[in-house]
């Protein structure tokens, strides 16, 4: 991925940071002349539709493996965040039925794995891991309903840009134009991990993402920009971009449960 593609992201992540203050309490976005809005998938402004395998070409020690307990590299994490993340179990949370806390929305994305995107109904679209078989649904239009709290929580989804998307709305825009891209809000999470170490968010934790679709050393890809807001674990939104490249099919989409390798030192380290 190029550095200035890169760059764009996590500058575009601040613009849409600023922007998206209001999203979790923004309507259903209504269609030109007033009437009703397109349906998600008729309204939408690129084509993320396939399966894609992520593509890890940064922060390599803390995706492909559970780095040491303690580390806390990069991440704005507090005192309290802290605590948690240094009184980490493994074995405790899979005694406790808790092995899948680091394939909750918050970090999913960052988990080196495969994700297989399709149409559920006209205003869903839901993506499928390979790595630890989680379902998140991208509800358009006001549709679906909260319930419970669970890991991957509830997310309101809107196209940004393009003729049928447009800024605004409390999800803001990342400016893009005509390319348009997919803009994700989540709430309603129960705790998770950040990191497969046991680095903390809480049930708090509002969820903002931008899901562009672009082409570049003749593939195509998807850049997902995530920035999590924590105010109960972080003292500051935490932004990553991650990215994936289409593949021709789904033949290497390999379902797998939710394991984490025990963590590389098993022992706090300096920061």
């Amino acid at each position: 991925m190029s550095r200035l593609h890169h760059l764009w992201a996590l500058t575009a992540a601040c613009v849409f940071l600023t922007l998206s203050t209001a999203a979790v309490e923004a309507g259903p976005q209504r269609g030109r002349g007033g009437g009703p809005p397109p349906t998600g998938q008729a309204g939408a402004t690129i084509d993320l539709t396939g399966t894609w395998v992520s593509v890890v070409t940064e922060d390599w020690l803390w995706r492909m493996v559970t780095p040491p307990v303690g580390d806390y590299a990069s991440l704005p994490i507090n005192a309290a965040g802290r605590a948690v993340g240094d009184a980490w179990d493994r074995e405790r949370d899979i005694a406790n039925g808790e092995e899948c806390r680091a394939w909750g929305a918050a970090g999913l994305m960052r988990i080196p794995m495969r994700v297989r995107i399709g149409w559920e109904d006209e205003n869903t679209l839901r993506m499928d891991t390979d790595s630890g078989m989680q379902t998140r649904l991208f509800h358009f239009n006001g549709t679906g309903e909260p319930g419970a709290s669970s890991l991957q929580g509830f997310s309101e989804a809107r196209w940004e840009g393009g003729a049928a998307g447009g800024g605004g709305g409390g999800f803001g825009s990342f400016g893009r134009g005509a390319a348009g891209g997919l803009g994700v809000v989540t709430t309603n999470l129960v705790p998770g991990y950040l990191r497969k170490n046991g680095v903390p968010y809480s049930g708090d934790t509002v969820l903002r993402e931008f899901y562009d679709r672009h082409s570049d050393f003749g593939d195509e890809w998807f850049t997902v920009t995530t920035i999590v807001e924590d105010p109960t674990y972080l003292t500051q939104p935490f932004i990553t971009s991650t990215h994936f490249k289409r593949e021709a099919d789904d033949a290497a989409f390999d379902p797998t449960p939710c394991i984490t390798d025990p963590p590389l030192i098993d022992a706090p380290v300096e920061n």
